[in-house]
């Protein structure tokens, strides 16, 4: 009988090890083919499987995740690590180059991505297919230090704003019956949080190899996308039971060589309403950045203040969402007036009580706001727009909301930081005057649409 062998005990925990980290991969796929289920199953309830919007939401599910995925490497690689001696003016420089992108949506790319009214599935696919090419320019311009860098990243997020533009054009053409287009647009938000929520942790780990293999990563999901994109229902590139949109004088006299549509008053509207909320974002991330750091409230840290505004907004920001993609009606009209006057108090509140809690609240106020603004202009436009001309509408709306945050920036950074309260009684002020202007431009009657659809 021979002896018991020394290696034994190694073995033994060796395949245990082994055992362990296979009952560990099993458990992790049942759990990731669970997960998929119920989002599957979320994706296609109340009728949107059947409408093709279920499509769209696991599409933008991954579009989304891409998109954290690039700005994760990105803010590793390129953006900026801001010394607090020249923050303010690197942050200016930030500001400036925000806009970059939206000055080549809007005047550029909107009118051609009207020209695909009838392909816009190849229009959604082609945003995904550049990103995805140019992301795996950039994992080899990140090693190299090419030169190619910046404009491959400013590609990636140029052809990122088309995508939001194309996709917002398409809801309308898969909603599914007894949806309102707020809903529906707030349906596809949710699924975007998702997405980043799975992806970030994964963007996050790639990224401790080098941030070349985190832009790997979004390669394939931007494929995949991609895919996505094509397989969308063929009604999305259908204009079936679209209408030309006609107003009296609204079009410009025969032989004059184009057609222009006047903005409905609607859409006016709410985009005006819209730019108090946007542009109070941009201008409470900007100040209370800098009064936190060099006033901070009490004996709480800085850190610990920043994180309560921020984490209040993002807080704010996800309740918008979950409210547009649950309640079943939202008149736009109403919402942003509400919205808008409910920042005014949340900024005099911020100002008369200047505390942890006022400006916790003033967040939280802010980033829901903006997400239910945000919303109801959307399904306006989506509404009240004609196809023919939706990606020029979104594309300029969309710029024009990202002006007032960039103005709301610059005015952050600007303001003395002592005392505490000039700051958040200035933004009090602006807000104020601003929803005295918008009020007072109502218009005295909406659309037919409107009052049809709200």
């Amino acid at each position: 009988m021979s002896a018991p062998s020394s290696e034994t005990p190694t073995a033994g925990r060796g395949s245990k090890v082994v055992r362990g980290l296979g009952a560990t991969a099993r458990a992790t796929r049942r759990a990731g083919s669970y997960t998929m289920r119920q989002a599957k199953r979320a994706a296609e309830a109340q009728g949107a499987g059947e409408s093709g919007l279920s499509r769209l939401i696991q599409m933008h599910t991954f579009n989304t995740a891409g998109d954290a995925a690039v700005a994760i490497s990105l803010a590793g690689s390129l953006f900026f690590q801001v010394p607090s001696g020249e923050a303010r003016g690197q942050v200016a420089l930030f500001l400036g180059l925000t806009m970059l992108p939206f000055a080549i949506v809007a005047p550029l790319i909107g009118p051609f991505l009207d020209r695909f009214a009838h392909g816009r599935r190849w229009a959604i696919g082609a945003t995904m297919a550049i990103r995805a090419f140019l992301c795996w320019v950039l994992a080899d311009a990140v090693v190299t230090e090419s030169a190619l860098l910046f404009p491959a990243a400013l590609g990636v997020l140029v052809a990122s704003k088309a995508y939001g533009v194309t996709r917002a054009a398409a809801v309308p053409r898969l909603l599914p019956k007894d949806f309102t287009l707020v809903k529906a647009n707030g349906r596809v938000s949710m699924s975007g949080i998702v997405g980043v929520a799975i992806s970030a942790p994964i963007a996050g780990l790639a990224s401790l190899a080098g941030s070349e293999w985190v832009l790997r990563y979004a390669f394939v999901l931007f494929v995949v996308a991609t895919v996505a994109a094509i397989r969308l229902p063929a009604r999305v590139d259908s204009s079936q039971g679209e209408e030309e949109m006609v107003l009296r004088g609204s079009e410009e006299p025969r032989g004059s060589g184009r057609r222009r549509t006047r903005i409905p008053p609607a859409v006016a509207y709410a985009l005006r309403a819209n730019c108090g909320p946007r542009w109070l974002a941009g201008f409470l991330i900007m100040f209370m950045a800098f009064l936190l750091r060099e006033n901070p409230i009490g004996d709480w840290s800085p850190e610990m203040l920043t994180g309560i505004v921020v984490g209040a907004a993002g807080v704010g920001n996800f309740l918008g969402v979950v409210t547009a993609s649950m309640v079943r009606r939202i008149r736009p009209a109403i919402t942003v007036t509400v919205i808008l006057v409910a920042d005014v108090a949340a900024a005099v509140v911020a100002a008369l009580l200047y505390g942890v809690l006022a400006v916790a609240l003033l967040g939280l106020v802010a980033g829901l706001g903006q997400a239910l603004a945000k919303f109801s202009l959307d399904a306006t436009i989506q509404r009240d727009i004609p196809h023919r001309v939706q990606a020029s509408a979104f594309a300029r709306s969309d710029t024009t909301l990202q002006l007032a945050w960039v103005i709301g920036g610059f005015v952050g950074i600007a303001l003395p930081l002592d005392p505490p309260r000039l700051g958040l009684g200035v933004a009090a002020v602006v807000l104020a005057a601003w929803a005295v202007f918008v009020l007072a431009n109502h218009p005295r009657r909406l659309s037919r649409t409107a009052q049809v659809r709200d």
